[in-house]
């Protein structure tokens, strides 16, 4: 509480207590004054009584002035905690206010740069907004197409399993499976690069010891070898296997099951059918073999999986079991072999050439040997006239051209070079064999 309020309380109970004690002296007083005959000793003894009496009531009232001004002051002192905890308390209301409105200023500046660094990426979003809006556009019409190809491709499988389905029906007769195995066969071989009629003929007749026979294709080989090649097709049980899952357990399973040992057998009796025909024994200087063609992978795979000792069984009949790969690869090695073939051919004739290319330049040697020694003879012969013209006949003529000097015979020259000798090793060697060759001439 504020001192001067403390004060002013002070003198207000300071004059509150005056005023009570002097109505009391009066009181007493005027009792003194009504019995003035009584004596003074009893005036005395009440004058001390009612002295302590306004003691004791002075007392009791300072007491209570006391007791309420510490009242007081506990209050006052409450109040001023108050009134410092009000003002801390607006002191705390003010800064924050002042610091609220600081950080929603230093924030609408950050807000403020963040959105005008953000504005490129604001344009960004929206170009990609247009972006999306066209790709969602073209994704749309995009979807339609792909339905309509979905559409068109579920139509061809349709179509396509129709297809099969006839493919199959048809693949069920053995004149279409012929057929079929035939021009997978011709096939092969043409796209090993082999020809025909020149690498290979078709349905060629071998008459042997087990009877006339008629394979399919016969390839030659170089060095005038030949191999008989037979198409086959064991696809009725493989086609009733394929039908039902690798997966099928059960009834399935077991027909499955009983499909591939039934194509198995097939293979084995279309193996032992090929080996007693005994092809190679009417082809002069065969492989004692022959290949069986299955045209198709799965045909042969599906095979040696239901039984692994059908290849041993193959071997022992002297049949090479062969799909499109293997003989193709054989084949190939084939058209590998006749292209060295002819190259040995034509290295023999490059050959036989270059030797009579190099004989008869032996001989260009000798002619021109004969020539050169011609020229040299001439040579001399000419040097010679020249010579005798010179010692013999001018001398007379220059005597007749004293008579008439307005003639004048001009000099002649002699020839001073000779036929250039053949330095060559192989040009020397070859006269030298010429020359020893040659009999002795008795002009020479």
């Amino acid at each position: 509480m504020d001192p001067l309020l403390l004060l002013i309380l002070g003198l207000l109970i300071g004059l509150a207590a005056g005023a009570v004690l002097g109505f009391v002296m009066r009181g007493k007083l005027g009792h003194a004054t009504d019995g003035a005959g009584a004596s003074t000793s009893e005036l005395e003894a009440r004058h001390q009584a009612a002295l302590a009496e306004v003691r004791a009531r002075e007392a009791a009232t300072q007491s209570l002035l006391r007791e309420e001004l510490a009242a007081l002051h506990a209050t006052a002192e409450g109040l001023r905690a108050q009134v410092t905890d009000a003002r801390q308390q607006y002191r705390e209301l003010v800064e924050r206010h002042h610091a609220d409105q600081e950080a929603r200023s230093h924030r609408e500046q950050q807000e403020s740069r963040v959105l005008q660094a953000l504005a490129p990426v604001k344009e960004s979003l929206q170009d990609m907004q247009k972006k999306v809006t066209e790709l969602e556009s073209l994704r749309s019409v995009q979807h339609g197409e792909l339905s309509e190809q979905l559409r068109a491709a579920t139509e061809s499988e349709e179509r396509l399993r129709s297809t099969a389905e006839s493919l199959a029906a048809a693949l069920r007769a053995n004149n279409t499976r012929g057929v079929w195995g035939e021009t997978q066969l011709r096939s092969v071989v043409e796209a090993a690069g082999l020809l025909e009629r020149v690498d290979f003929d078709v349905q060629s007749s071998i008459v042997s010891d087990a009877g006339a026979g008629r394979p399919d294709m016969v390839v030659h080989l170089p060095g005038g070898k030949h191999i008989a090649v037979d198409a086959k097709v064991p696809f009725s049980a493989f086609l009733e296997a394929s039908t039902i899952p690798a997966t099928a357990t059960g009834a399935e399973g077991a027909r499955r099951e009983a499909h591939l040992k039934a194509h198995v057998k097939a293979v084995r009796d279309h193996i032992t059918a090929l080996g007693s025909k005994a092809y190679w024994q009417g082809l002069d200087s065969s492989p004692e073999l022959v290949i069986a063609f299955i045209p198709s992978e799965s045909l042969v795979s599906s095979a040696l999986e239901a039984d692994p000792s059908i290849m041993e069984f193959a071997f022992s009949k002297r049949v090479a079991l062969s799909s499109p790969v293997t003989l193709w690869s054989v084949l190939k090695t084939v058209a590998f072999s006749w292209q060295q073939d002819v190259l040995t051919q034509d290295a023999k004739v490059l050959f036989d050439l270059s030797r009579d290319l190099y004989s008869r330049l032996a001989t260009t040697a000798a002619h021109i040997e004969k020539l050169g020694r011609s020229i040299e003879r001439t040579v001399k012969d000419y040097n010679g006239f020249v010579g005798s013209l010179e010692r013999q006949v001018l001398p007379t003529a220059r005597k007749l051209n004293a008579l008439d000097e307005s003639k004048v015979l001009a000099p002649l020259a002699t020839v001073e070079e000779t036929p250039r000798d053949l330095v060559a090793y192989e040009f020397v060697a070859e006269l030298e064999r010429g020359r020893l060759a040659e009999p002795v001439s008795v002009n020479d």
